[in-house]
């Protein structure tokens, strides 16, 4: 099913007393309790959001202590999970009944409304709350671009809690244009790869290291372990300045990357921006929960920036892209001998291991392009050097074009200057 709207989600931290606090961690611990208890019931019967509900609708009311808007949420989110999980077992995946320990609780307009003054109401299992967003002190924080406009509407939205803090991740929706709803989705397409080494390196082999930004989270994660464990009133203040800290320096570095990524693209005069899926990227790059929050983020950064110049951003399947070779496509263990590099087996080729990853995944949604009957299959991917073709075809960038090197093998490049 095609979906007519443009979705963006604006991040904030909520500024609460502690007795809000104390109700929200309440219907974080009821919303959880109703998404397994849902689960529990449908688990192996059926995972329609139509017959899940009426199955367990009455029993949620029952035994939590959840609204009746609030049981059909945490309900339509079991059968949400139950249907990721028989998605999974068709593609050959091993699965089990799906767990809730995630401090996570959905709302939507019912259950959630924001206020001019920078305030939301949020419902609880006792009373809804009313407590200030935590924006910037600047009107340019990327938050207002929504929050101001009168084209987007709110939507399906979520409060999280981490390390003491509520943040509310609040969604948008915009019907799209007609243009956007008629893009082909071809074109030039620029890859792009995420991780800790290097958050992020581009199939025009562009590098952003990751060096300092890991660093620095780790060292906030030591400054926060540690008042944590001191647990004084005191500490709980610290710990809530440090986290201000914390999340404006990630965005902040975020922010450059993105803008950066996205002047790549345009750069390149790319259509379309393709990253890896991002589900399990915690898992495959060994990352922290902070750097999962600043992929993510990152991401989404890119997303409304790129929709602002006319560029779609995509994700593809991440398999394999970090072993298959770009140049000839033998894929192997042993082609990836160290986290830096890549060197085939078979035809010998070397570079970058998240350079050639960056080349794989524009590459992956340049061949699904020939394979959707929704798009012309005329794509290409960016390179430094030029463009090219599932088929091989070359097309150097015009003579004068800034092109510092080739695309083959450099096992010893630096990372480029900003």
């Amino acid at each position: 099913m095609v979906d007519d709207y443009v979705r963006r989600t604006a991040i904030t931290r909520l500024v609460i007393t502690d007795e809000q606090r104390d109700l929200l961690e309440e219907t974080i611990s009821e919303w959880m309790r109703g998404c397994q208890l849902a689960t529990d019931m449908a688990w192996g019967k059926c995972n329609a959001k139509s017959d899940v509900q009426p199955l367990a609708y009455d029993d949620v009311r029952e035994h939590t202590d959840l609204g009746s808007q609030h049981a059909i949420l945490a309900i339509h989110q079991a059968a949400q999970a139950i249907t990721g999980c028989i998605e999974r077992r068709s593609k050959g995946k091993k699965i089990s009944k799906p767990t809730f320990t995630a401090p996570t609780v959905k709302y939507d307009t019912r259950t959630m409304t924001l206020f001019d003054d920078d305030t939301v109401s949020l419902s609880t299992t006792e009373s809804r709350v009313r407590c200030p967003l935590a924006l910037p002190d600047a009107n340019d924080g990327y938050q207002r671009q929504y929050l101001d406009s009168d084209k987007w509407s709110v939507t399906e939205s979520t409060l999280t809690a981490r390390d003491g803090d509520y943040f509310l991740h609040i969604g948008f929706r915009r019907p799209k244009t007609d243009t956007e709803r008629n893009t082909a989705e071809d074109g030039t397409v620029l890859g792009v790869d995420l991780g800790i080494q290097n958050l992020a390196v581009t199939s025009t082999a562009y590098f952003f290291s990751g060096q300092e930004l890991t660093h620095d989270l780790r060292e906030f994660e030591k400054v926060r372990a540690g008042l944590q464990q001191t647990g004084t009133r005191s500490a709980h203040r610290t710990l809530e300045q440090s986290s201000g800290r914390e999340l404006r320096y990630v965005r902040n570095v975020l922010h450059r990357v993105s803008n950066a990524i996205v002047n790549e693209a345009l750069r390149y005069k790319c259509d379309v921006i393709a990253f890896e899926d991002l589900t399990h990227i915690r898992e495959r790059t060994g990352a922290s929960w902070g750097h999962k929050w600043a992929f993510r983020t990152l991401y989404e950064q890119v997303e409304y920036k790129a929709e602002a110049e006319g560029i779609a951003v995509k994700q593809v399947g991440s398999a394999y892209t970090s072993k298959r070779c770009a140049e000839c496509g033998f894929t192997a263990d042993e082609n990836r001998p160290t986290r830096n590099d890549f060197r085939c087996m078979k035809c010998e080729s070397e570079a970058n291991a998240d350079y050639n990853a960056a080349k794989n995944i524009g590459m992956r949604y340049v061949r699904r392009g020939q394979q959707s009957s929704r798009r012309t299959g005329n794509s290409q991917l960016a390179l430094k050097s030029g463009t090219v073709t599932p088929s091989g075809g070359f097309t150097a960038h015009p003579e004068g074009f800034e092109a510092e090197f080739m695309d083959k093998t450099h096992p010893q490049r630096a990372n480029p200057p900003g």
